[in-house]
């Protein structure tokens, strides 16, 4: 059971799809599409064309990079957008999510300058207003897990510690860029589980606004929803998701067991005994 947290800006509303509907695995999984409705085009109009080329150059170059950004048209009705799909997630299914993304952003936001539209897999969006190179804060999604984290106490600050070493690497990264990915295994005293977890910024950031967005997704779970064992959190320019799965509790070792208290000894037989002879009358007197 999952349940999820928005945050956003006034000027966007939602179209909501539940996430617990019927969906074959391969098909993306919607979470929420923001619409920006305070500043609108018209139909025809050439920011409508340039829109719907830019759709396109984002749906035709998913099966390629986990990322891209793009720009089309002159000024006024220059359209920034892009794509960002989830490094731990294959080139088919990011594929995938951009070109069902790309349709619907446009079918739901059908005449809004701004949109976003984001998935459990990736997110696009289309905008009026330059924004690469820059920190977002919202609108932010999170999809966070009912059940606790295992010894939730220390929970925080495990996971706190390991953002502290993997956020340095993630700049680094070459594979895909700006994006780290975990698996540690945590032994407490209350318990053993293993920790994944994974960070993401979209690489038009620079280092340092990398590190401003992470930590922000980071405190936006932990002030939020409590301390769950597993969460995914979409800001406009990075992902942090981690998992917990907890282990099971090893066999007690024979020196954890509690001491045999000692046993009686047996009671002691006597070994028979031979009854006392018989005495002898004595002999008859002589008169």
């Amino acid at each position: 059971m999952a349940r999820i947290i928005i945050t956003l800006t006034p000027l966007f509303y939602f179209f909501f799809f539940s996430l617990f509907s019927h969906q074959t695995l391969s098909q993306p999984q919607h979470m929420h599409t923001f619409c920006n409705p305070s500043d609108n085009f018209t139909q025809t109009s050439s920011y409508e064309t340039n829109r719907n080329i830019l759709l396109t150059a984002l749906s035709l170059s998913s099966p390629l990079v986990h990322y891209l950004n793009a720009t089309i048209g002159l000024s006024p009705d220059t359209v920034y957008g892009m794509f960002l799909c989830r490094g731990d997630i294959n080139t088919t299914t990011c594929s995938d999510c951009v070109q069902t993304a790309t349709i619907e952003i446009a079918t739901n936001c059908t005449l809004n300058k701004r949109a976003f539209i984001y998935y459990q897999e990736c997110m696009v969006r289309y905008s009026n207003v330059y924004f690469f190179s820059e920190f977002e804060s919202k609108p932010v999604i999170v999809l966070y897990s009912l059940r606790s984290a295992p010894n939730s106490n220390r929970f925080n600050q495990t996971l706190s510690n390991k953002l502290d070493q993997l956020i340095p690497n993630v700049s680094s990264s070459t594979l895909i860029p700006y994006f780290v990915e975990d698996q540690e295994r945590v032994t407490q005293l209350e318990g053993s589980y293993d920790l994944v977890s994974m960070i993401q910024c979209s690489p038009d950031l620079d280092p340092s606004n990398c590190t401003i967005c992470l930590r922000f997704a980071y405190a936006t779970v932990s002030t939020c929803c409590g301390i769950p064992s597993s969460a995914l959190i979409f800001t406009p320019k990075c992902i942090l998701r981690y998992r917990t799965f907890v282990l099971p509790s090893p066999a007690p070792s024979p020196s954890s067991l509690p001491p045999l208290s000692p046993l009686s000894p047996p009671p002691l037989s006597l070994p028979p005994q031979s009854p006392p002879p018989l005495m002898q009358p004595p002999p008859p007197l002589n008169t």
